[in-house]
């Protein structure tokens, strides 16, 4: 990877954003192709690949801050605490529901009442999520989805899925939550800043229960908006090359 590529096009970017564009959109999305490939398919639920949903990162948080550019758009979501789930739809049908480790669990997440049995897009679509316990604490709510997840007979009635990517998408994170609303997931409440300094404002909050407290959470997570800037740093061999970070007590 040429890192001085990846500096120029995250400059670029910004200028971007901030509406001072250097050069066209077309001459952008060339410079883009040249390292960032499009993954139609990410191969999760392909059990010969091993491919496992990736894991948040959690550790020095603070410098993942210090090392944005300025005014980059973040997304503030809460960390629910239950289990990871992705789902495939096939032409608008439900395919396949795997874990985080790549266990099928179609039949069980079938059954979660506010997982769509179709959706109106016709094409493969790729989405992930939390499978969490309703009106529990963090811990417990892990504890019940864990277990229904693992016995063969139970119904999870209590049991819902929120859904905050797709992982085969090219969105950024607002366009990201509102199209799977439109496809009738249920998503996170969400906040977004261009200030790496209100981050802490928002941990504050998260402690004191003012916001997020309806879900099981035992942290937030704070997510780069800008889908460019997120696969730009998936392909970065630097360091920092996350592009969400959960923050914990």
């Amino acid at each position: 990877m040429n890192n001085l590529l990846v500096r120029d096009v995250k400059y670029l970017d910004e200028q971007y954003r901030i509406g001072e564009g250097i050069i066209s959109d077309d001459a952008f999305k060339q410079l883009e192709k040249l390292f960032i490939p499009v993954d139609q398919e990410p191969n999760y639920f392909n059990q010969k690949n091993n491919k496992l949903l990736p894991k948040l990162a959690k550790e020095n948080y603070k410098e993942f801050l210090e090392s944005l550019l300025t005014k980059t758009r973040l997304s503030i979501q809460p960390k629910i605490d239950g289990c990871a789930i992705a789902i495939r739809y096939l032409d608008g049908k439900f395919n396949k529901a795997i874990t985080k480790k790549g266990f099928d669990v179609s039949s069980k997440i079938k059954q979660i009442k506010n997982v769509p049995d179709y959706i109106p897009i016709k094409r493969d679509f790729q989405i992930r999520g939390e499978l969490y316990a309703t009106n529990q604490v963090a811990g417990i709510s892990q504890r019940i989805t864990r277990k229904y997840l693992n016995d063969k007979k139970g119904i999870g009635e209590s049991l819902r899925f929120c859904c905050f990517q797709i992982l085969n998408g090219r969105l950024n994170q607002y366009e990201t939550l509102n199209y799977l609303k439109k496809c009738g997931f249920s998503t996170p409440d969400s906040y977004f800043t261009n200030h790496t300094s209100e981050i802490q404002i928002y941990k504050k909050n998260w402690l004191e229960r003012k916001i997020f407290a309806k879900y099981p959470t035992n942290g937030i997570v704070v997510k780069i908006n800008s889908r460019k800037l997120q696969l730009l740093r998936e392909k970065s061999l630097s360091q920092n090359n996350e592009w969400q970070y959960a923050i914990e007590k």
